[in-house]
């Protein structure tokens, strides 16, 4: 037995699914939720093989509930989602359902898995999509961390800089420090540039909490920020700085 869980906000939309799912003997829906923040508690209880997750959905969408998750199981989407922002994720063979869907269509897109699931290939591709610049407009405003237990977001107005640490990124607000699983260049990407600048390869700091500049050795500065933090400037870094500030 294979097990199931589905997370779209819809009772109707989770309904058919299940519905769907009766012609599948092997495969046991273990449990529904409502949102994200239920869908990465279940995933950690069950650790289900498979997950039917919508990407438009309060509190958090799909794929930033994605990001919380440290092994990810094998998606196929349902979603309302534009047929050609889809496109972007085609290429990890992760398949999609888009509302309204047939039963026809569910059941190719559950023997495509059942064919694949054996492999790595179904869960590497969760994990490259993960990585893709395939964002809802909600995630350039915010973050969303795993804290323990808790699901924190976080405006990015209220970020001060962030830092490279191997294979995280920290993430400084006024009051604490957070880590979250990300690369340095996904922020560089996904921020506002004329308020966020990369101004070292391992430090993105918010321009508006930039107090003044310093030189530091020939050619080297530092930024000093609002909360007291020290930020070197590389020399490329320094001339973008310089360049969003009009300077």
């Amino acid at each position: 037995m294979m097990n199931v869980i589905l997370i779209d906000d819809e009772p109707l939309a989770r309904s058919i699914v299940a519905e769907y799912l009766r012609d599948f003997a092997d495969l046991t829906v273990v449990q529904e939720c409502n949102d994200g923040f239920e869908g990465v508690k279940a995933i950690a209880q069950h650790k289900p093989d498979l997950i039917f997750l919508d990407i438009q959905m309060p509190k958090i969408n799909g794929f930033e509930m994605l990001e919380l998750i440290e092994q990810p199981p094998a998606v196929i989407f349902t979603t309302a989602f534009d047929e050609y922002a889809i496109k972007a994720f085609e290429a990890h063979a992760i398949d999609y359902l888009l509302k309204p869907f047939s039963k026809d269509r569910f059941a190719k897109a559950v023997q495509k898995w059942l064919a694949h699931h054996q492999t790595s290939g179904a869960k590497s591709a969760t994990n490259a999509l993960i990585h893709e610049e395939v964002r809802q407009p909600e995630e350039r405003n915010r973050i969303v961390v795993k804290e323990g237990s808790n699901i924190r977001i976080i405006p990015v107005h209220e970020i001060v800089y962030l830092e490279a640490y191997d294979d995280y990124v920290k993430i400084f607000t006024a009051k604490e420090m957070l880590l979250k699983k990300k690369t340095m260049s996904f922020y560089e990407q996904s921020l506002d540039t004329d308020q966020f600048v990369r101004v070292h390869r391992s430090y993105i700091v918010a321009v508006s909490q930039i107090t003044r500049i310093e030189p530091l050795e020939k050619d080297t500065h530092l930024a000093l920020l609002k909360n007291g933090a020290k930020i070197p400037l590389s020399k490329t870094g320094y001339v973008k700085l310089k360049a969003v500030l009009g300077l």
